[in-house]
């Protein structure tokens, strides 16, 4: 449970974000202080944070306002980042917050930051003209009111703002499940300058019916069409997209992305926007949510990955951009064991992955030692299937569950993407989501 001693607000020029208590380099500090001083950009800064808020406060599959939840805040020496997901846990955005943008240093650690009803309304109203001073995390901001003792006597009294702050479970699944994703994104098309905020501009409302299809970039910007032809990208419900609308007018450019397969599947747009950016990705189906992907499964499966991961974590600093062939030559292990140990780290919240710098970012989050079975059903049910796991030759195998024997092919130099198996869930998904408990168990019991 984590607690703001103080709520965030925006007064006579001073953007002040209330945190709760942090993850730092020393330690949990009760009263963070990330950053102090001017924004070269309020405008954006100020919409930024209204998108977040948007978001993480709408439910887009049966549209329906929510109760909000308050970001999780990044600071990481030369960028801060915010990040939150909707209410229907299907959409994940990210603002990022560069060095250039900000006269002043940026500290280290993540905690949450409040973005309550009283600071979105003061957010409306900073216009390209304000200069904005901004306080992060600063211990000495209260607010203060008049109590009437009697009739006759005044008292000033301090008022301090106590909200607990839980981050739901599913969050920290679906940082780790969107990390896996965005790993495997890659560029397709971008619109710049008229025909990005064209593109804006054109999306229907969050509470507009479901639009899928393939966006195709045409000469004068991009159109839905129901086929594909070169150069498109598939997008499931562009309703998701609606608060970009908040920033329209900031916007360089827009860069649309797919899975590197390409086959149509999950979508993720970045927005370049004057010393920041803006990433935002969408689950594959309007109705699916970030926390059931299940894309992680393969790697978890993995031996020795436990004890990679604990090692790695211990080198960690709240970087930017960890890289992964420094990784690589330090601690002497292939690509697929440093992979599985880094997917780990994601499940457990301490890394996401930007494809703008395509690579992995640390941020910390209370350490859960049991949630990657929690988390995954799947892998806590082939755990226990191992030892109903026969080999019967040529790459084939049977696994006796719930009275029943499935066939699983499944072949150990190709790993579970391209194994196949006979029961219900592989017929409904294939891969798609992760493989099946029966794939899972063949697995672990083949290595």
């Amino acid at each position: 449970m984590r607690i703001f001693t103080r709520q965030s607000e925006l007064a006579d020029g001073n953007l002040a974000l209330a945190l709760a208590p942090a993850l730092t380099p020393s330690g949990i500090v009760r009263d963070p202080s990330f950053f102090r001083g001017f924004v070269v950009y309020p405008q954006v800064l100020a919409r930024g944070l209204l998108i977040l808020a948007d978001i993480t406060s709408t439910r887009y599959f049966n549209y329906t306002p929510e109760p909000l939840r308050d970001p999780v805040l990044s600071a990481q020496g030369d960028r801060l980042r915010a990040e939150c997901f909707s209410a229907c846990n299907g959409v994940y955005a990210r603002l990022d917050l560069l060095q250039s943008g900000f006269d002043g240093d940026i500290a280290f650690g993540t905690t949450n930051v409040d973005i309550g009803t009283e600071l979105r309304k003061a957010l409306t109203q900073v216009t390209r003209q304000d200069k904005l001073h901004v306080n992060i995390g600063d211990n000495g901001l209260t607010t203060s009111h008049i109590n009437r003792v009697n009739d006759k006597t005044d008292h000033i009294a301090n008022i301090i703002h106590e909200r607990p702050v839980q981050m739901p479970d599913r969050w920290v699944r679906a940082l780790g499940n969107s990390a896996e994703i965005h790993r495997s994104m890659t560029p397709v098309f971008t619109l710049k300058g008229a025909q990005a905020q064209a593109f804006v501009a054109s999306l229907p409302p969050a509470t507009g019916k479901n639009q899928s299809g393939w966006l195709t970039p045409q000469p004068t910007g991009t159109k839905l069409m129901p086929r594909r032809s070169s150069g498109a990208v598939f997008v499931s419900g562009l309703h998701r997209l609606s608060a970009i609308k908040r920033i329209m007018t900031n916007i360089s450019s827009i860069t649309f992305y797919m899975p590197s397969d390409g086959d149509p599947g999950p979508f993720m747009l970045e927005v370049e926007l004057p010393s920041t950016r803006l990433t935002i990705s969408l689950t594959a189906e309007a109705w699916q949510g970030y926390s059931g992907e299940g894309s992680l499964l393969e790697s978890l499966a993995q031996q020795d990955v436990l004890e990679d991961a604990e090692s790695i974590s211990s080198l960690l600093e709240f970087d930017a951009v960890i890289n992964e062939n420094q990784m690589l030559h330090k601690w002497n292990m292939d690509e697929n064991r440093l992979h599985a140990a880094l997917a780990l780290l994601a499940v457990s919240g301490k890394l996401g992955f930007d494809v703008h710098d395509l690579a992995y970012f640390h941020r910390e989050l209370p350490d859960d030692p049991n949630r990657v079975l929690k988390d995954n059903p799947r892998l806590k049910a082939a755990r226990k299937l191992t030892d109903a796991v026969k080999s019967t030759g040529n790459n084939q195998w049977t696994v006796h569950s719930n009275e029943a024997d499935y066939r699983v092919i499944y072949n150990t130099t190709q790993g579970a993407n391209d194994a196949k198996c006979t029961c219900t869930w592989y017929l409904n998904h294939q891969n798609r989501r992760g493989p099946c408990k029966h794939i899972l168990a063949v697995q672990l019991r083949s290595h």
